[in-house]
Formats: C-alpha cells, structure tokens, sequence
C-alpha cells in the first residue's frame, strides 16, 4: 500500500473536502428520529471558525485544549479546529469525577476547556481555584450568564470574525507532521492515567492503515457511539474523514438502539460489551417465547453455524443449506439485522476481547464482526481481520506499514508510524514502554502464525499463576462465562491460590424472569444478589460452562455482588474492569472463598 504523507491532519482534512465538498459529512438529533446534517465544505468553514476563534483568544501552537463531553458533531468539530492551528487535543470522558478531571486538565497543562453542558460546568466549577492555567471555558450547550469565565458556543464563534483567512492559512502552514496532535489519557485500570503523546504523523499514517485494513466504500454511513475521550473513537473518526464517509452520533448510550435504527449504518465500531448484551437480549427474548418460537430459533442457529463455517472455510454453501438459510434469515436473522438498522455489512470490535461464541452468533445471523486490536499508546490500531480474511478468536494480521513480533516471553510487540511519540511528562514510563529501536512493548501475551495472524493469549500483568504453578489468561474464561443470560460481569481471582473463584454481577432483567417461573417473589436487586436460590442457580450456569475449560481453569465458587458501573468506579469509561479495586472493595468476600482451604 502506498502511504501519502500529509503534513498535518489539516491538509488530509482539505483533501477530502476539496474531493467531496456537497456530500454529508456529520449528522446528530435533533430530537429523537429527526437528524440534521453539515456537508464537508459546511464542516471545513465551522471547524475554520472554531480555529480563527481560538486564535482570538491567545491559542498558540502546542498549547493544550481539554474537551469534556459526551461524544457529539461539536466534539469532533473543535478537534479539527484545535489541531487546524497546531493547538493540542485533550480529551476528557464526561462520565469523570472532578478529581480525575483536576488530574488530566493539571497534568496536560490545559490553557482552555471545551464543557458539554451545565453539568460538566459544575464540575469545573468544583475545581477552578485548582486549575488557574486555564483562561477560559466554553460551552457547546448552555449560557454564561454572568460568569466571565465562560463562553457560550455562540459567543465562543463570534470572536474569530475578524481573523483573515490568510492568519488561519499562515498557522495551518505551520503544523509539521511530528508536531502534537493529541495527548490521550489511558482509561486508568491500573493506577493513575498516562496521557499517551500522538503527533499529526501518528494520525495520518493510522487512518491510511486502517483504511487499507477495511471495506469502507465511498458513500458509506457510519454509526458512531463510543467516547471520543477513547483513542478507539478518535481512530474511527480520522478514517471515515479519510474516506469522506458520512458520521452520525448517538444521542446517549441509552439510545443507541432507537438511534441506530434511524442512521441505518453500512458499519461501525464497538466494544465487546454492546455486543454481549444484544446477544444475551436476543437469547433471551427467544427462549422467553419458548415453543414453536423457540424451535424455529433454534433451527435457524443451527442453519446459521453451518452456513458460517462454510463461510469460515471458504467452501460453497450447498444448495440445499442456502435455500434453508435464506428461510432462516426471513424467520429470524433479519430481526437481528433490522436492529441494527439493516444494511451493516460488518461492524468492528475493539477494546477487550470479543468471545468467539458471540462473534460467531452474529456471523450466523449474516452480520461480520471483524475483530482488532489496538492501543492508546499505537493510535488504538495495530490489527485487524480483513472482510474476506477473517477468523474468531484472533484479532488479524497488521494493518498495512505496521510491523509486529514476540519477545522471548511471548510479549507481543509493534513498531511503526502510529506508535506514539511519549507519556507525556514521563520519560522513564516512555523508555520502559518504547525500545530505542522503535518496538512498543504492549503488555499482551500473543502468538503470530504463518500468515501473521495474531492472537492474544492474555495479559502479563493480569496473568493469573496459581499455587500449582499453572499460568491462566482469566479474560477468556471471563468472556465464556458471561455469555450466560444470567451473568452480567465477571472478574476471575485465583492469583498464588490454589483454584480459581468469581466475582460476579448478574442480568437482572433475565434473573427476575427465572425467579418469577419457579414463583419465587424479590422485593429488589439486593435481595436477588444474597438469595442462596439465585446463587445456586448461577452456579449451575458456571458447572456448565467449566466443560468448556481445563480442569486447573474451572471456577470453584463465587460471590454475587452489585454490578460494576461507570458511575460506582468500578467501570473504565471504556467499560473495562477496575479489577485492582474490585479486588480491595470485596477482599472479605474473596478470602471467604478460600477460607477452606
């Protein structure tokens, strides 16, 4: 693949517009099912504006900018516009308390704040005496009322009136491609976030490489949902820039099934979490009809799996089996595509990994998901399995210009373009992660095959090695238990102990419906997690899925607990564990499990 080497993120924005400048470029609601829209040629003049508006109040090149919100058409609207005039993004996610917002704003240095809401405000407001280096913050919903510090988005864009075109030129001109583009901070599941430094190179490059990795055509639509705090979300938004795909944005995670259904994307991005639960909703809902219903179901799975290995396989579907499949998609699979709009070719899972189980499911039910990888400190994208090339349980070979290897003690390690440039303000964090010859160290145990395909075998860090010696990945049992109906989340303990145990979080929807059929009555969520009748029960589902696994891998015991959210910090906004704290919160609990023994 032959690369193009931009100078800035500006010019390959200005490519794109020049190429599709009547086209869509960004949609978000305006109130549920109604949308409305820019062109790029409408998007390049704002993000203009939003730059010359900097500009105005003293933004220099490499200083620093926080945006603190939900993911939403202004977000990426000012990303562009900061890093138009060499300014540096910082993302923070809006579900953040204001301690760990004091932390990023102090830590990046930020000298502005872009605030999604009153809410956000609140927040800083918390911590303003805190933050002095920050000279103002500006809303993109909301009134300043008397307060200087704040701008209204619309008092925010009135200041750049009297910048020329040629002093907006004269900075974009300035921008080289190893200058800063962004400084993303990792979500914190071990101790306190690094802000990994990503340059304008960093960027270009990985939109090419994702671009040169995907089946993403001219005219495509996207669905976008994820944090654009996360490195993932950004990614998927330089790409679809590259490509001149149209963007449309959720309203909230809570709407994503009513939004997704007016967007009707051709594909999107994820993390394995979404496609858990619409999983577990649609086993659910199929064996709640039971019957008929139910019987047809599960023909049309079984057609499905068979269908998908030919498929896997690269043999021809028999005539017979495609005349079934296409009555089993008619049943059932077309419900399962209608929610999601009906027209995804395929869909990418990222972050964590996906259980093969479910992408399987999907991909019996006529909808790809490509599974990849990436991280923060690689511009969240190293691998990805291709749309004609593709297995489950492995995360693919590397994208084009990305080279990778194993290091003795099978740490998986990659080096090119879209490695970052440093932690920022942490040079000895930087030179443990980064070789002087280039080679970033992930922290993941993998293997590479002869097509140099990889897959990830587990985490150094979370790799669980029990009394008898045994090394254990606990995120595949993890991912199989939880594609019980029942079981919500997983966290597997068994470090230095003799057998491995479970802290888990149940589907409380699913479980109130299995209590009501054995006519048992809960007066609330507490009182499931401590009924012994429901503990009993999830052990059950565990006995089950322990055949799956090696003897040394089965789970003992359990406790049930509350579930893990964002909100109680013990959810990464990115919807990963905090396992350190679950492991302090509910020691007791665990060393009950061990008391025993």
């Amino acid at each position: 693949m032959k690369f193009i080497d931009y100078r800035n993120i500006h010019q390959m924005l200005k490519e794109t517009v020049d190429r599709y400048s009547d086209e869509p470029s960004y949609r978000w609601f305006i109130e549920p099912g109604i949308t409305d829209s820019v062109t790029w040629g409408q998007f390049y003049d704002q993000a203009r504006n939003v730059s010359k508006s900097l500009m105005s109040l003293g933004i220099e090149k490499d200083d620093k900018i926080n945006i603190i919100s939900y993911s939403c058409f202004r977000w990426v609207l000012c990303d562009m516009g900061i890093t138009n005039i060499g300014g540096v993004t910082v993302g923070i996610y809006q579900s953040n308390l204001s301690k760990d917002c004091q932390y990023i704003i102090d830590h990046s240095d930020a000298v502005l704040i872009f605030a999604e809401d009153d809410i956000q405000l609140a927040k800083l407001n918390e911590i303003k005496a805190d933050i002095p280096k920050v000279k103002k913050v500006v809303l993109f919903n909301g009134e300043s009322g008397e307060d200087e510090w704040v701008l209204s988005f619309e008092e925010f864009l009135a200041l750049g009136k009297d910048i020329a075109d040629d002093d907006f030129k004269k900075r974009t001109d300035t921008v080289t491609p190893e200058d800063t583009a962004g400084i993303v901070y990792t979500s914190g599941t071990t101790g306190i976030p690094k802000g990994a430094v990503l340059t304008h190179d960093n960027i270009t490059f990985t939109a090419q490489s994702v671009r040169g990795s995907t089946d993403i055509i001219e005219g495509d639509e996207v669905f976008l949902f994820l944090p654009l705090a996360h490195v993932f979300a950004r990614t998927c938004v330089y790409a679809t820039l590259l490509s001149g795909s149209a963007t449309t944005f959720t309203r909230s995670m809570e709407t994503i099934v009513e939004d997704i259904g007016v967007a009707r994307p051709n594909w999107f991005a994820s993390v394995p979490r979404i496609y858990e639960k619409v999983y577990s909703k649609v086993l659910s809902g199929a064996e709640s009809k039971g019957g008929a219903a139910l019987k047809i179901f599960n023909w049309a799975c079984d057609i499905g799996d068979k269908v998908s290995d030919h498929k896997l396989n690269k043999t021809p579907i028999p005539f017979l089996l495609g005349l079934k499949y296409s009555l089993a998609t008619k049943l059932v699979f077309s419900k399962v595509q209608a929610a999601l709009g009906g027209r995804v070719r395929w869909c990418i899972s990222g972050a964590a990994p996906i259980n093969p189980t479910i992408a399987k499911f999907f991909h019996a039910a006529g909808i790809l998901i490509v599974e990849g990888i990436g991280m923060t400190e690689n511009t969240s994208f190293t691998n990805l399995n291709r749309v004609d090339n593709y297995r489950f349980g492995w995360v693919g070979p590397t994208g084009p210009g990305i080279e990778q290897k194993t290091a003795e003690d099978g740490e998986v390690m990659f080096r090119g373009r879209n490695i970052m440039k440093e932690y920022y303000k942490m040079p000895e964090v930087t030179a443990e992660t980064i070789t002087p010859d280039g080679w970033q160290k992930t922290g993941d145990l993998g293997e590479i095959d002869s097509e140099n395909f990889l897959r990830i075998t587990g985490r150094k860090k979370e790799l669980i090695i029990t009394a008898g010696g045994k090394n254990i990945a606990p995120s595949a049992i993890e991912g199989v238990l939880a594609t019980s109906k029942y079981i919500n989340q997983v966290c597997v303990i068994g470090d230095r102990r003799k057998y491995l145990t479970a802290v888990v979080t149940i589907d409380n929807d699913n479980v109130q419906e299995w209590a009501e059929g054995q006519g048992i009555e809960f007066s609330g969520t507490d009182d499931m997690i401590s009924s012994e009748r429901v503990k009993s029960m999830i052990e059950n589902e565990i006995s089950h899925k322990n055949k799956e696994f090696a003897s040394f891998e089965t789970i003992k015991t359990i406790v049930i607990v509350p579930e893990f959210t964002i909100e109680n910090g013990f959810l990464t906004p990115t919807l990963k564990l905090k396992k350190n704290l679950i492991l302090e919160e509910y020691d007791d609990k665990i060393s009950s499990m061990y008391s025993d023994s």
